[in-house]
């Protein structure tokens, strides 16, 4: 009788809360455990990281958990070098589980004399023997051109979406998306059809990287309770201008929906005293014991999407189909 090939789960250290609650949900969806598999990823006085897996693993249809957020260098060494081990211990196809993907923000040159990072981190992860890719809202969809492997990038707004309707239910009429600023009025659009609501724009203008010279609201806000879109949260200066223009423009309520929480710096301080009522995050990046204290901050599970996602991937059926939110509404069912 042929041997079936189950999915196995092996995590590096970047966010073990996020890793352990999608082998969690993976149990629920098949009725059965599935575990991590056993392995140590740790440092040498030097720094060197080393992997070892304790398990057997030939012929295994191995997923790496691992997002490469901050330190973004190590949990990419750490990435690579989990693949190599894999490799050289003959499993039969290694996916690479990257729920935050850092460098994606270096997709281009914007100057002379400057790297295509993201470019360089996509040939680093074939080059490891990685086979297929899974992360979630990638900061510029062409990244995936970057790559030559399959890449399945899920995205947040179906999830942000059902979050929306039950928290704004009975006042969907007073909401109105908004896009901190013209590149990202496709994410922002995206979700305001789910929800059937208007889209405004926050137009910015930088005079250096990190600092917003100027701020326009192209759309009437007035009265509105205002959902700002995003991809990415760092420092928070510009989120939290944003908040405070919409504010001056007659905004009721300021709220923003962003799918990686970096948080850096004095982010933090930044939300928690801004005039946002609140910021929603997903766990693609863990959490820090600040953000996790902020009054402000809430965060909304991803292990749910990225375990059907790895389910799919294994049987070789449609990711695509939890794009949408009717696809994720059961998934979530209790969760949101």
């Amino acid at each position: 009788m042929p041997t079936v090939i189950e999915p196995k789960l092996i995590a590096g250290n970047a966010n073990l809360p996020l890793a352990n609650a999608i082998a969690r949900r993976m149990s629920l969806y098949r009725g059965m455990s599935v575990g991590l598999v056993d392995a140590r990823v740790e440092r040498f006085n030097d720094q060197e990281i080393f992997v070892e897996v304790y398990e057997n693993v030939r012929g295994e249809d191995m997923f790496i958990l691992q997002s490469t957020s901050n330190p973004a260098n190590d949990n990419l060494m750490e990435l690579l070098i989990m693949a190599d081990a894999l490799r050289r211990s003959s499993a039969a196809r290694i996916t690479a589980v990257i729920p935050y993907f850092g460098y994606a923000r270096q997709d281009r040159r914007t100057k002379a004399r400057t790297p295509i990072t993201a470019k360089l981190v996509a040939n680093m992860i074939h080059e490891a023997g990685i086979e297929r890719v899974l992360t979630m809202d990638l900061h510029a969809a062409q990244i995936q051109g970057f790559f030559d492997i399959p890449v399945d990038n899920l995205y947040a707004s179906p999830v942000f979406a059902l979050d929306i309707l039950k928290q704004f239910a009975g006042a969907l009429e007073d909401v109105m998306v908004v896009s901190p600023d013209v590149g990202g009025v496709a994410r922002a659009r995206e979700l305001a059809k789910r929800i059937n609501v208007p889209l405004s724009i926050v137009d910015k203008r930088r005079e250096k990287p990190g600092e917003v010279a100027e701020m326009t609201v192209i759309g009437n806000v007035t009265g509105k309770k205002c959902i700002i879109v995003d991809d990415i949260c760092d420092t928070a200066g510009t989120l939290c201008k944003a908040a405070e223009v919409l504010m001056e423009h007659g905004a009721t309520e300021v709220h923003a929906y962003i799918t990686h929480g970096v948080l850096s710096g004095p982010a933090v301080e930044r939300v928690s005293n801004s005039v946002m009522k609140s910021l929603v995050i997903t766990d693609s990046i863990a959490a820090t014991e600040k953000v996790a204290a902020a009054h402000n901050i809430r965060i909304v599970p991803t292990a749910p999407m990225f375990a059907q996602a790895i389910l799919n991937i294994w049987n070789g059926t449609s990711v695509s189909s939890l794009f949408e939110t009717d696809t994720l509404g059961p998934i979530y069912e209790g969760i949101l």
